[in-house]
């Protein structure tokens, strides 16, 4: 009788101890980066194995926020990251509905084509895309970044918020229109507030996207002005050194939008991403 609480407890422990270690994995990155970024500048080769540093500065981020560009990288980041999530929810949305509710010729062709974008890798398409854009005279501006963005993101989104109009019954929206709701102001007041998580996941997915795409920004993006931050990093490895503590100081600053945006859609999130990965 005595065996059965032990064991339990011991269960228990080994759960946490499981978690406990599954999150210190996943956080020891950020944490040396902190590290690095804390690190004054003559001690990270010194001490660059030392799990604490003998002491900590704030210069790297003194010198990263008013002695360089990253600031106008930055803002530049959250231009384009914002601009594609919003643009690409808002297509995903009204996309992922038309092939929710309505049946229509040449339906299975035009999923069938969306798959088969995301089964090329960028690598070979980006000389297209490039020219292209070139053609257009769109070279060196944010503008490029956004449109581009918003097309590669917008078939995973449309599947994704399909699944989540998929989950929610019809005989709402027929309610609805038998009271004297039409269609889209039965989408409006009906439907689309039931798919708050799907779009909180929707959005979470393409601002991460978005905010950490390097291949698109450094084709098609050469003017300084223009640059986002995962190319504004590049700046910091110069030809015969690298800039550890500003470079690191740099990436903790650029993980303040994510973290601030997945903080002001958590609450949907979790939710949104259980229900869409489970149907009916």
């Amino acid at each position: 009788m005595s065996r059965r609480p032990q064991n339990n407890t011991l269960l228990t422990v080994g759960k946490y101890a499981a978690v406990a270690g599954y999150v210190g994995f996943a956080l020891f990155p950020l944490y040396w980066l902190l590290k690095i970024a804390l690190t004054p500048d003559q001690l990270i080769y010194s001490e660059g194995t030392a799990f604490f540093p003998s002491s900590v500065t704030l210069e790297n981020f003194k010198t990263v926020i008013l002695a360089s560009d990253f600031l106008s990288y930055f803002g530049n980041s959250v231009i384009v990251s914002l601009s594609t999530a919003a643009v690409t929810a808002l297509i995903a949305a009204a996309a992922g509905y038309a092939f929710s509710r309505f049946h229509f010729r040449g339906k299975r062709w035009i999923i069938a084509l969306m798959l088969l974008t995301q089964m090329f890798p960028l690598l070979m398409i980006i000389a297209p895309i490039y020219k292209i854009v070139a053609s257009l005279g769109m070279l060196n501006s944010l503008t490029s970044l956004i449109v581009v963005y918003v097309a590669f993101n917008i078939p995973f989104a449309t599947f994704l918020m399909q699944s989540f109009f998929d989950g929610i019954p019809k005989d709402l929206e027929e309610a609805a229109m038998i009271d004297g709701c039409t269609r889209f102001t039965a989408l409006r007041k009906v439907v689309l507030p039931l798919t708050l998580p799907g779009l909180a996941a929707t959005l979470g997915f393409v601002f991460t996207a978005a905010w950490s795409e390097l291949l698109f920004a450094l084709m098609l993006i050469s003017s300084n002005d223009s640059m986002t931050f995962p190319v504004g990093l590049l700046t910091f490895v110069s030809k015969f050194s690298v800039d550890w503590g500003q470079m690191m100081a740099a990436g903790v600053l650029a993980l303040v939008p994510s973290c601030l945006f997945f903080l002001f859609i958590q609450r949907y999130l979790v939710q949104g991403l259980t229900s869409g990965a489970v149907k009916g």
